[in-house]
């Protein structure tokens, strides 16, 4: 077999359906809004994020998967318009709510999903989905950003196929079905030929969540579906027997920064 007769499409998808690790609905991420406004403008990420996109000749930016706009609220400063897109309508108000908060006028709200038409959705010199891209069909999702762009597209992806750590998941005493990291996307993009760059940044790991039990079992609850009360306990009792310098130790999540200049077919 050579390269080129691998659809790493396809087997982006099949494993994407086996996964411990399932997409969340709107009504989650509704819920999960007002918590994430908390958290996730003081995080290293944006900052590693923006500093890897070249601004120079951008006007217009759309942000896909926006959220409460960390990203957003911070390119409003440095282009002329920004198309925020999420699906929540709760993040959404509260993207509003801040950017009326800060005087910022030149964000425009877009309700849809990944799975909505975006034939009304303008094209933008860049197009960005950070932290968003968990879609049940990768090439497809990549041709829409690619497609909404004028100059540039910029994408990141969970490095590591877990969103739980090795450690946590030896406590639960649980196997899981890894989902398909981040080089499936690089290899989608070369099967179209388009010859991506690929960094890497940091986010808060989870030592982020360690202000209190609750939390902590909330924050794993969110990643893996369905914990048994044996997996419970044992969490509990892990995150009891962590003295306070480990609760208050510092760890990262890295993502892949994936970008390319757009591609016309």
């Amino acid at each position: 077999m050579k390269y080129e007769d691998i659809d790493f499409n396809k087997l982006y998808v099949e494993q994407k359906k086996l996964t411990s690790f399932k997409a969340k609905g709107k009504d989650a991420w509704d819920e999960k809004a007002p918590f994430m406004n908390k958290k996730v403008h003081k995080s290293i990420y944006n900052e590693q994020f923006l500093s890897l996109l070249d601004l120079s000749n951008i006007n217009s930016v759309l942000d896909v998967g926006c959220g409460v706009g960390n990203l957003s609220l911070r390119l409003a400063k440095s282009v002329k318009e920004v198309n925020s897109l999420d699906y929540s309508s709760v993040m959404l108000e509260i993207l509003q709510e801040n950017a009326k908060q800060k005087n910022i006028t030149n964000i425009n709200i877009i309700n849809k999903s990944w799975y909505d038409s975006w034939d009304e959705v303008a094209n933008c010199d860049l197009v960005i989905a950070s932290r968003s891209m968990e879609v049940k069909d990768m090439k497809e999702a990549l041709l829409k950003l690619n497609n909404k762009a004028n100059k540039k597209v910029a994408i990141t992806y969970k490095k590591g196929g877990s969103f739980v750590s090795e450690e946590i998941l030896e406590v639960l005493q649980r196997e899981i079905i890894r989902k398909p990291d981040y080089i499936y996307l690089v290899n989608i993009l070369y099967s179209l030929g388009i010859n991506a760059s690929v960094n890497f940044i940091q986010s808060e790991g989870r030592s982020t969540i360690y202000t209190s039990k609750e939390k902590f079992i909330q924050s794993v609850s969110w990643s893996i579906d369905g914990l048994s009360p044996d997996e419970i306990n044992r969490l509990e009792k892990y995150y009891e027997s962590l003295d306070k310098t480990k609760k208050e130790e510092k760890d990262f999540a890295y993502w892949a920064v994936i970008s390319w200049d757009k591609k016309t077919f």
